[in-house]
């Protein structure tokens, strides 16, 4: 297996060394920690003891998916080891090496219940700084085992994060071993794509997915917005009409923005843009609307939107994404017969690096009617006090549009992402 890999002198290193009762590989994105921690594992579970379970933790059975399974299946990596990794989509165990692995999701603290009355030999923790703190505690105390191993891969997080202060930063304490992976540590990097990623990546997300630092997240969000490259006063011809992603609010402003993609013409490269706003804000209007008002309202507004170099009046877009708190909302959509109505994806740090990479790229422009959206970016900032507490949020202040935007842009990644084909590379 290990002939098949070109692997660096730090992968062997940390494959060879993953002995502590706790190992983790954390740094930048594509960096070889998670093709060095898959190794570990699959010698780990061919020495693992027949009394105990092996399990693998991730956000959630299709992150495991994609994040661990996918790539050990993967011929072109691990050879003829990759036939014996055997799994169904959706199932919650795979057979790795002829032994039975539990996959188990953990988004929230709930996700704790699911370890009780385990005994546990083995464990791998895809992305452990999103795990519950209670989760991987609980955890821990599963691993029971004589000789049990816990393998864990992380991109950086905030300093104050309790993986970093209570065990990376306490390791001579600890039986824990780390490993801090940087781009050049990954040999099967080619040059040109490393500098694509350098490139997309900016402020925050380049101190930590870049260089692999833990840093505190501060001041603003999208430091890169700058209203001379990302606001258009015309728009291309849209070839798509993607979407139009709601914030819905009745004391707060409502905010709801179009997207669609079309060719930039100073390039002739397909760019996102969001193309118009509507915008409501019941204090400067002095009147709340119903969820009925705010439908038609919607309607009439997509009716009047102009699309770009056509003489057609009127914007029919694929789908209607919606804030999933505002579950009355969605239901009146419904019940008006609005076709594609999804409540939206709110990760938000997700959504939030999805959005930033755009920017940096240049790949997503804002029309200049779309006022709501151009005046809240620029003020859009972190949250000092959660960051002190080790957390990374924004405040909740004047970002009602900067919501709408994440909403669009992170629910229908699928739809424009194979418009931009050889950038914004999925983080991991």
């Amino acid at each position: 297996m290990l002939d098949s890999l070109p692997l660096s002198r730090k992968q062997i290193s940390s494959i060879a060394g993953a002995q502590a009762r706790i190992n983790v590989w954390h740094g930048a994105i594509r960096s070889g920690k998670t093709i060095a921690s898959l190794v570990a594992f699959l010698i780990a579970v061919s020495v693992a003891p027949a009394s105990g379970l092996i399990i693998i933790v991730g956000r959630s059975l299709q992150t495991i998916e994609r994040n661990v399974l996918d790539p050990l299946q993967d011929e072109a990596l691990f050879g003829p080891v990759a036939k014996l990794v055997v799994h169904t989509r959706g199932a919650t165990t795979a057979t790795i090496l002829g032994r039975t692995i539990h996959l188990i999701g953990a988004a929230d603290s709930r996700a704790e219940g699911r370890l009780r009355g385990m005994t546990c030999c083995l464990a791998y923790v895809d992305e452990a700084t999103l795990m519950p703190r209670g989760f991987w505690n609980q955890l821990l105390g599963r691993l029971s085992v004589k000789g049990a191993r816990l393998l864990a891969t992380t991109n950086p997080d905030n300093p104050g994060h309790w993986l970093k202060k209570e065990f990376l930063d306490r390791a001579g304490e600890l039986d824990l071993r780390q490993w801090h992976f940087t781009l050049d540590d990954n040999p099967a990097l080619d040059p040109a794509y490393v500098a694509s990623l350098k490139a997309e990546y900016v402020g925050l997300w380049y101190r930590r997915f870049i260089a692999g630092h833990w840093v505190q997240s501060e001041g603003a969000i999208y430091e890169q917005f700058d209203p001379e490259q990302h606001v258009v006063k015309t728009l291309p011809r849209i070839e798509r009409w993607l979407c139009d992603a709601i914030d819905y609010g009745t004391v707060n402003p409502y905010a709801d923005l179009l997207f669609g993609i079309g060719r930039d013409p100073g390039t002739g490269r397909s760019r996102l843009y969001v193309a118009s706003e509507f915008r409501w804000d019941s204090r400067m209007e002095r009147r709340s609307l119903t969820d009925a008002e705010y439908s038609k309202a919607r309607r009439a507004w997509l009716a009047r939107v102009p699309q770009p170099e056509s003489n057609v009046v009127g914007v029919a877009p694929e789908w209607t994404i919606v804030d999933p708190s505002a579950s009355s909302y969605i239901e009146q959509l419904h019940r008006d017969g609005v076709s594609g109505v999804t409540a939206a994806d709110n990760t938000v740090l997700d959504g939030i690096r999805t959005v930033s990479s755009l920017l940096a790229t240049g790949d997503l422009a804002v029309h200049e009617s779309a006022r709501g959206l151009i005046d809240e970016l620029p003020g859009y900032s972190w949250d000092d006090a959660a960051a002190e507490r080790g957390e990374d949020k924004p405040i909740k202040d004047n970002d009602h549009s900067c919501d709408a935007l994440r909403y669009g842009i992170r629910t229908t990644e699928a739809l424009w992402r194979p418009y931009l084909p050889t950038r914004l590379e999925v983080a991991a």
